[in-house]
C-alpha cells in the first residue's frame, strides 16, 4: 500500500496538481492520505477477522 501511494505521489509531482503547490503541503497531504489509507486497512483487516470468528 505505501508502494502506490508513493507512485501516486510521484505521478502527481510530475504531472498533476502536487506539482503547483509548494513540497510541504504536498507531502502533508501524502502524509494525511497514508494515514487515512493505514486507518482503512487497519479497520478492514479486524472486520474481516472478526466475520472468520463467527
Amino acid at each position: 500500500m505505501f508502494f502506490l501511494v508513493l507512485a501516486l505521489f510521484l505521478l502527481g509531482v510530475l504531472t498533476g496538481t502536487a506539482a503547483h503547490v509548494p513540497l510541504p503541503v504536498t507531502l502533508v497531504s501524502a502524509a494525511a492520505i497514508l494515514a487515512w489509507l493505514g486507518v482503512f486497512a487497519v479497520r478492514e483487516r479486524e472486520r474481516r477477522a472478526h466475520r472468520r470468528n463467527r
